[in-house]
């Protein structure tokens, strides 16, 4: 499969770009930064230098030419608003309008533990902007003709996984469990590549760390027989 992955330098990025090379997958990471080239194809993967709070959609569909799959996986980084606006939410609707315009029909959106289903935090809160970004960029996502999946992991950590997930329904005002960035890499390549991927397509899936092997918790997500999935 070849895969464009939008957010080529992040910390998900870098753990999730070799796994896919293992896996056989031909990526091309966007990247913003033209001195990340490096990292990147040390990560197995071709750079892409374009910044997606510039390119307008024509621009993002004619880079995704020829791909079968983009992930999302790109973010500002909190601190400012008008920049998450940009990036989480701006930049995220464009880059699914040129899936869609560039005949690319999987993709697959990294966003957090129930984004835009539970009610986390209200207008003045730090995480409010970043809230309201991915919930937007999610809704249009699932309202596309598109083969979506949408990731919902908890409170992101450099911490290595400990091997598997635990699925999870996540309450209103409820904090969010930790979720090491090395398990959503691996969520990543599952939903695109795994045995049971097919039945990820329009599903939410909600997980942190935890001990079920991640293509457990995928067939058994699709079989129904656990929580951590909204169709």
């Amino acid at each position: 499969m070849r895969i464009t992955f939008i957010g080529g330098h992040g910390k998900v990025a870098l753990l999730a770009l070799p796994l896919l090379k293992s896996a056989g997958h031909e990526v091309t990471a966007w990247i913003r930064n033209p001195e990340h080239a490096r990292d990147v194809e040390a990560a197995g993967a071709r750079p892409l230098v374009l910044s997606i709070e510039d390119a307008d959609v024509q621009t993002m569909a004619a880079a995704m030419d020829g791909a079968d799959a983009v992930v999302f996986s790109a973010g500002a980084g909190g601190g400012n608003p008008e920049r998450t606006a940009a990036v989480d939410r701006d930049a995220a609707i464009r880059s699914i309008q040129a899936a869609a315009q560039a005949g690319i029909r999987r993709y697959v959106m990294v966003s957090y533990h129930g984004a835009g289903r539970v009610h986390r935090v209200e207008q003045g809160h730090g995480f409010y902007p970043y809230q309201e970004a991915k919930l937007a960029a999610d809704r249009v996502l699932a309202a596309s003709d598109l083969d979506w999946t949408i990731l919902g992991p908890g409170t992101l950590s450099l911490e290595a996984s400990p091997g598997g997930v635990t699925p999870a329904v996540l309450a209103d005002g409820a904090e969010h469990p930790l979720t090491s960035r090395e398990l959503v890499a691996r969520v990543i390549v599952e939903v695109l590549s795994g045995e049971a991927a097919a039945a990820t397509v329009h599903r939410t899936l909600d997980f942190h760390d935890g001990t079920v092997p991640v293509p457990e918790w995928i067939r058994a997500v699709a079989a129904g027989e656990l929580p951590g999935a909204e169709a």
